[in-house]
């Protein structure tokens, strides 16, 4: 059957799904396997009884996920406890001052309005001293009261902002495929969103239900002292309306789970359509975005109104509910009177204090609602921190080496999927300081080699080593430092072009920046810009041509002074005349430093130290330029037929068969 196309067709399916009690399953089946790793609980003990009403139970309240990630999200409580005491210490004054306020409206009806024989001087001292002293209790619970938001607000901040560094690191961190299968609108609706939501839980999860659940226990004592039969006639609908609300939130949980994952996949949808917009302009696809998106937002608003008509029965069924406790008190409450069995100062009383025990109640079964939304949000980002880091350094491990004396491949294979390898028991010694030019058609390899040694991936068996140590070895940070890489498809920040240059160093000064620049033939055309040095390149360098923008990649290479440079088609981008220039520029740069270059001209490749063709995952030709074209097999034939070539690329692609167009494995596996 075909997918919904539609938002109606869409919100149809939802509501089927929602139903049948179905609402997400098949998504945490599928992902129940690869949670496991990064699952906190996942070593706990589950009932020996399978399908018990027990197990039932307990997955729908705790979960060992659920269960894990509230144990985290109190140890991320933990630092703040003090400021934790604190509010709740403000919270507890609030909620008992609020408690002796009817009290105050109580005697002044009975003991100073309708006392029989006291004189009108009397009534109007105690009428005056009681009012002074409601007044003030009214002015310190509205200070009190300042003080706990405050002291929340500033809670809530500091929990904001260390879940989002902690989130932002571990993204930073985590595996490429990883960040790849969240795509950029689930990195940004977890830092964002999820992040806000989750912090709702101390407020929604422990200081309200706790505040809530002490000022009902003091609304229900005061109530039972002042008349038992009032107390009874207002309690009794509570327990069967506290059940209820509980029924409905926990059915609109599962609701906003879906429509926060449906937003991350619009929020992707959206980058990837301005991260490519030339290509949608190229091929007119504006109003078909267009179309997704609102189709998409459209889809989301509709089950987000199907979750507010539930809770719209919630809250309508609570208001109805209070209204007709606060009649039921006064009619009650007027035979009580009538028989002298209650005073006019205890039906007042009673009506405030039916008031300031609903809301309690009300504050109980919204606390869990809220929760559930909290929850959803909480799984979300501290599965993120649950996962584990790539490539994590060991123990033991050392820093890496200022210089590279030999970089040496020990019988390398690596494969993107389990039984696929890309490269195969690749030996190869390579002296400190060598130039290495990496050639083969598309699918050989070349990327996986020079994305192995800077260590993007780790090799499926064999070792990578540097001065004779296993590059695992070494602490990550400080071998990536001795590194530079310029590739085909250049990223620039959007900043300036200092800023852009130096990236790898922030502390360079002006004069190294220029110097950089120089030396990368790029000071002349940047000198020509607005504002020079200082001028906005845009998103991705959108403002700058293609050579322009390869140009200050290869600055930015230069400044960083790495020991092992990887230029990945570092020239594709330039013309004829930057080319040359770029090319005498290089020869200063490789100076002295080992290095990985993959190109296709030849002017590039003939001045190698070291020449490797590469032929599906395996080297089939070594040498020098003039070794490996006396030698007249592979790589010569490829030369001459460049040489034939009016663009002045090697023919990789050719029409033999050996070397015929495939699709690149290394793109396809990734």
């Amino acid at each position: 059957m075909n997918a919904p196309t539609s938002s109606r067709s869409r919100y149809k399916d939802f509501v089927r799904q929602y139903a049948a009690g179905t609402l997400g399953k098949d998504k945490e089946k599928a992902e129940g396997s690869d949670t496991k790793r990064g699952d906190p609980d996942a070593s706990l003990p589950t009932p020996a009884v399978e399908g018990s009403r027990f197990t039932r139970w307990r997955e729908r309240l705790l979960g060992g996920k659920r269960k894990g990630y509230l144990r985290e999200y109190l140890r991320w409580l933990a630092p703040h406890r003090k400021r934790l005491s604190a509010l709740v210490v403000l919270a507890l004054m609030a909620a008992g001052i609020q408690m002796l306020e009817p009290l105050f409206m109580r005697y002044i009806i009975d003991q100073v309005l309708l006392a029989p024989g006291l004189e009108q001087s009397t009534r109007v001292w105690r009428l005056n001293a009681a009012g002074s002293a409601f007044l003030a209790m009214v002015v310190i619970s509205a200070l009190v009261t300042v003080a706990k938001d405050y002291t929340q607000r500033i809670l809530n901040v500091r929990i904001v902002l260390a879940l989002r560094r902690a989130l932002y690191e571990r993204f930073l961190h985590l595996p490429l495929p990883s960040l790849w299968e969240m795509k950029t609108g689930g990195l940004l609706s977890r830092l964002s969103g999820d992040v806000e939501t989750t912090t709702g839980l101390l407020q929604m999860a422990v200081v309200s239900p706790s505040i809530s659940v002490i000022r009902l226990l003091i609304a229900m004592g005061v109530l039972f002292t002042l008349n038992w039969r009032l107390a009874l006639m207002a309690l009794a609908v509570i327990p069967g309306a506290m059940i209820m609300s509980f029924t409905f939130a926990r059915r609109i949980r599962p609701i906003y789970r879906v429509v926060r994952e449906d937003a991350e996949q619009i929020d992707g949808r959206v980058g990837e359509a301005f991260g490519g917009i030339r290509v949608v302009r190229a091929f007119r696809q504006e109003t078909r975005e267009l179309l997704a998106y609102l189709q998409g937002r459209h889809t989301v608003l509709r089950k987000e109104l199907f979750a507010h008509r539930r809770e719209l029965v919630l809250w309508t069924s609570w208001g109805l509910l209070t209204a007709a406790v606060n009649v039921v008190i006064v009619w009650y409450g007027g035979h009580l009177t009538l028989a002298g069995r209650a005073s006019v100062g205890d039906i007042m009383a009673f009506q405030w204090y039916t008031f300031l025990l609903m809301g309690p109640v009300w504050n109980i079964v919204n606390s869990f609602s809220e929760t559930q939304r909290a929850l959803a949000a909480m799984e979300r980002v501290f599965a993120v921190l649950a996962m584990a880091p790539d490539k994590p350094d060991k123990v033991d491990a050392s820093a890496a080496p200022e210089h590279f004396n030999e970089v040496r491949f020990d019988q390398v294979t690596f494969a993107y999927h389990e039984g696929k390898p890309v490269l195969h028991a690749l030996d190869l010694t390579i002296p400190g300081g060598t130039v290495v030019a990496l050639v083969g058609r598309s699918g050989a390899g070349k990327t996986t080699v020079t994305d192995l040694v800077a260590r993007f991936h780790d090799p499926t068996s064999g070792r990578i080593l540097v001065n004779g140590t296993d590059i695992r070895d070494y602490r990550l940070a400080t071998y990536r430092a001795r590194l530079a890489i310029v590739q085909q498809d250049v990223f620039l920040f959007d900043g300036t072009v200092r800023d852009n240059i130096a990236y790898g160093r922030h502390d360079a000064t002006q004069e190294e920046v220029e110097a950089a620049a120089r030396r990368a033939n790029a000071h002349e055309f940047i000198v020509h810009l607005l504002k020079g040095y200082d001028t906005i390149v845009g998103e991705r360098g959108v403002k700058l041509s293609g050579g322009q923008k390869q140009r200050l990649a290869i600055a930015r290479a230069i400044l960083a002074d790495p020991a092992l440079l990887i230029l990945d088609e570092a020239t594709s981008n330039l013309d004829t005349e930057s080319e040359q220039l770029i090319q005498a520029s290089l020869g200063d740069l490789v100076q002295g430093r080992t290095t990985f270059i993959i190109a296709h001209r030849l002017s590039t490749i003939r001045k190698a130290d070291m020449i490797l063709l590469l032929h599906e995952g395996r080297v089939i030709e070594q040498g020098t330029h003039e070794q490996l074209m006396a030698r007249g097999e592979r790589y010569a034939e490829m030369v001459r037929r460049q040489q034939n070539n009016e663009t002045g690329e090697m023919g990789w692609e050719s029409s033999e068969s050996e070397i015929g167009m495939e699709i690149d494995i290394e793109k396809s596996a990734t």
